[in-house]
């Protein structure tokens, strides 16, 4: 085990502070992920928009006592605890899973290419643990921090080490290579994956490779030309080249499975349960690999059999009772695990969390050593109660001190235990893909009809890391989560933006603030559209209005008496909408000399044409009469406010505007209104829905209400699960929209309706319950809006509450 003192020598860094004498366990980089404090030493790595060294105090104070740092901090308030500094914290911790990686002399496996790097790394676990015990990187931590985290886990029980590692611009794999240091390694493809970090597809492979310098062999498929002239010397390959060493002499599909038929010493035929060609390339790779090892084609086949596709997603969801579930339902590990707590940690809907979780089929010679690790970070999540389901749980059940129940299967959980004890919580749900918990989640889920929208997480936070990377890091940013987060989801948007530590978040109504607030939103929230009624619940909940008339100014001193509000001053500068205007100032700034309670926490007005080049000289007269009249106003406040003008568009426009703080609204949803950026933004929605029936329609026939919809020829159509009640607008009616269905396009047929829409399916092979994407990856919001004429932001918005929403990240 390594020490602070081990760590000192390794990351040449000088010992600032050394008064704490316990070994280093867990490695954190993300002060928000920090809940298994105990052993805990943290790396303060300065970001271009978050610096570590921030929040050294809040980490210290939930129990972290180690830290390496890069610059000279304050150490008072930081007894009893270990600091070094460093020219480099990233290169520290590089530094130190190189030293951990050098301990063992086992066989690793290093993966990299352009595509399929995780899906190879997880199947080739999955082939293996048969056999020997392994490790690999947890989810995709494939990164300058991701390997050393992932590294770090190696321990004396393990016999194979399965790490993928990822660059996006040269000199990174160097770093990476000396940390996994692999003895054999895998080249999946070259593709355009992070292309804008290199000059050529050759330079690409020639950084790539790198990882390979001291391996002994390296596993590629021999049919990519580029990739095969720089590994053929070293490599052991596969294809349909002649010179293959796996080659393959025929490939036959059926509409479950692929035969492939290789000549490696004698002719084999494996049986493969995939038919697309990215799931057979990464399944051959790994066949690749076990012929090289010598596994023997009965345990190939047996292997293979039982390969299935990647769940690369945690997903939350709404469940009954008021509770929230994470589902993680395809496999579990001590990795695994520890990154899932680190999701279920960060939600604060609920004060109690619950963990349902099945054994860890993970081959290890002491499994006590292993729960007692699961039952100490169940503990430092601050779980409240664990179920758990599996012989060696039930067996180890005396190590668990929290609030505990055992069930030896699935199945006596289902069938004893009182789901109805499940209420107001987050509950997340983690097991071996043998165990089926995905009957738990069904059984568990919020009980809502085949609609769902689909909210990935990680796309929003990419919108949200785009914006901000367009404004100056002194600048604040106020993002908006009103209208149900343009149809998103407000409460999980939140919680996910307080997360990633936005400033400010804007609502429409009190009642918007209020939900917030009672879910664990502690962030300042400014309400847009406040009214004498909900006076109470601003000033109950600490929500700070917008003010925009004197009727409203009034009426909020008025109820305020001597107690104090923040508010926002909105100025009418051209938008013609709310706010005071020019003549109003004077009148405004006595009002608030007279009356300092009302403490102004901003200034702000909105620009009418931020998204058109057209309107450019508007903007500038807009921005310059907001700077004239809050000038005006700021003279004679005692306290200095917070400005605010630009809108989505006008974050990537009009940098010159940003003021102190920008607003964030449909950006952070995937849509850039300017349209100059949006190759940069990801669509975080998709809306899908299935086929509740599938019917020939004779010529002549009439389809749907007023008979609107009419069978030219013998047709088959199908009955989809969504209408207009679930945000489907009647304007799709006849022709006019489109879902995709199965690689194809299936116009609507007839008139929408109320709960489910026809559309036309004839030449697309589908059947029941097979799924439709209203819009998303195939079907765009953009596209989608420009068939009825209207806006994104209303196909968005109309999206009815009624309709599940699914968050996911990857």
């Amino acid at each position: 085990m390594i020490n602070f003192n081990n760590l000192a020598k390794i990351a040449s860094g000088e010992i600032v502070l050394s008064e704490y004498s316990g070994d280093i366990k867990y490695l954190i980089t993300d002060s928000r992920k920090s809940f298994f404090a105990g052993g805990g030493i943290f790396f303060a790595i300065s970001g271009e928009r978050h610096d570590g060294h921030e929040y050294i105090k809040s980490l210290y104070d939930k129990g972290v006592r180690q830290f390496v740092v890069e610059r000279d901090i304050d150490i008072s308030g930081l007894e009893g605890s270990n600091l070094l500094k460093v020219r480099s914290s990233l290169a520290a911790l590089q530094a130190l899973a190189r030293k951990h990686r050098e301990q063992f002399n086992i066989e690793v496996i290093g993966i990299t290419g352009s595509n399929g790097k995780t899906i190879v790394k997880e199947w080739l676990f999955q082939l293996i643990v048969p056999h020997k015990r392994a490790v690999k990187n947890p989810h995709s931590y494939n990164s300058q921090i991701g390997v050393p985290l992932s590294v770090w886990q190696l321990n004396e029980q393990h016999e194979v080490g399965i790490f993928e590692a990822g660059i996006s611009e040269p000199g990174e794999m160097e770093k990476l290579e000396v940390i996994i240091q692999p003895t054999i390694g895998i080249f999946t493809n070259i593709g355009s994956a992070h292309d804008a970090g290199f000059n050529s597809y050759k330079q690409k492979i020639q950084e790539k490779v790198r990882l390979f310098k001291n391996a002994v062999e390296v596993i590629y498929c021999k049919d990519h030309e580029e990739v095969d002239q720089h590994l053929a010397n070293k490599g052991f390959s596969w294809g349909h080249h002649v010179d293959s060493d796996v080659r393959i002499i025929d490939v036959m599909h059926d509409e479950r499975e692929t035969v492939v038929n290789i000549r490696f010493g004698s002719d084999f035929s494996f049986r493969i349960p995939f038919v697309d060609k990215a799931s057979l390339e990464n399944c051959l790779h790994c066949i690749a690999y076990m012929l090289f090892k010598g596994y023997d084609f009965i345990a190939i086949q047996e292997g293979i059999s039982k390969l299935h596709k990647v769940h690369m997603r945690l997903e939350l969801k709404k469940a009954i009772h008021g509770s929230y579930v994470i589902d993680d339902v395809y496999n579990n590990d001590l990795a695994g695990l520890q990154i899932a707590l680190d999701f279920l940690s960060h939600q604060k809907q609920h004060e109690r969390k619950s963990v349902i979780i099945s054994d860890i089929l993970q081959s290890v010679s002491d499994q006590e050593k292993l729960y007692a690790q699961v039952s100490e970070l169940l503990k430092a999540a601050n779980v409240t109660k664990l179920v758990g389901i599996g012989s060696a749980l039930m067996h180890y059940k005396v190590l668990f001190d929290i609030e505990a129940e055992f069930y030896e299967t699935t199945s006596d959980f289902l069938q004893n235990h009182d789901l109805t004890t499940f209420r107001e919580e987050t509950i997340l749900i983690k097991g071996a893909r043998t165990f089926t918990f995905e009957k738990i989640v069904r059984a568990l889920e919020e009980k809502i009809h085949g609609t769902q929208l689909e909210i990935n997480l990680d796309a929003l936070t990419n919108n949200l890391n785009f914006f901000r990377s367009r404004m100056k890091p002194e600048t604040k940013l106020m993002v908006m989560v009103k209208a149900f987060a343009y149809g998103s989801g407000s409460l999980e948007v939140a919680n996910l933006l307080q997360f990633h530590r936005v400033d400010y978040l804007g609502v429409a109504y009190a009642d918007e603030g209020m939900i917030l607030r009672k879910n664990g939103i502690y962030l300042p929230i400014m309400v847009m559209n406040p009214s004498e009624d909900s006076f109470e619940k601003l000033y109950q909940y600490q929500l700070e209005p917008e003010v925009y008339n004197f009727n409203i100014i009034k009426q909020l001193i008025a109820f305020l008496g001597n107690r104090t509000m923040r508010v926002h001053i909105k100025l009418d500068t051209g938008m013609r909408r709310l706010g005071f205007e020019e003549g109003d100032i004077d009148s405004l700034v006595d009002l608030l000399e007279k009356h300092r309670n009302i403490e102004v926490k901003s200034i702000f007005s909105h620009l009418a044409g931020a998204d058109e080049a057209e309107h450019n000289q508007f903007s500038q007269e807009q921005a310059a009469k907001f700077k004239s009249l809050s000038d005006r106003v700021m003279k004679h406040l005692h306290r200095t406010p917070l400005r605010h003008l630009v809108n989505s568009p006008g974050i990537v426009r009009f940098p010159e505007f940003h003021f102190d703080m920008v607003r964030l609204g449909i950006g952070l949803y995937g849509l850039e209104a300017s349209k100059q950026e949006q190759h940069r933004l990801q669509p975080i929605s998709r809306l899908k829905t299935i086929i509740s029936q599938i019917k020939q329609i004779k010529k002549g026939e009439t389809i749907g209400y007023s008979r609107k919809g009419l069978a030219k020829s013998d047709m088959q159509i199908a009955t989809i699960a969504i209408g207009y009640a679930d945000g489907f607008s009647r304007a799709f009616s006849n022709g006019v929209g489109e879902v995709w269905l199965n690689g194809k396009n299936a116009p609507v047929i007839g008139n929408v309706c109320m709960d489910m829409t026809m559309i036309d399916i004839t030449g697309i092979d589908a059947v029941e319950g097979d799924e439709v994407e209203v819009f998303g990856e195939h079907l765009t919001i953009i596209d989608a809006a420009s068939r009825i004429n209207t806006i994104p932001y209303e196909i968005l918005t109309n999206v009815s509450q009624r309709v599940k929403r699914i968050y996911y990240m990857e």
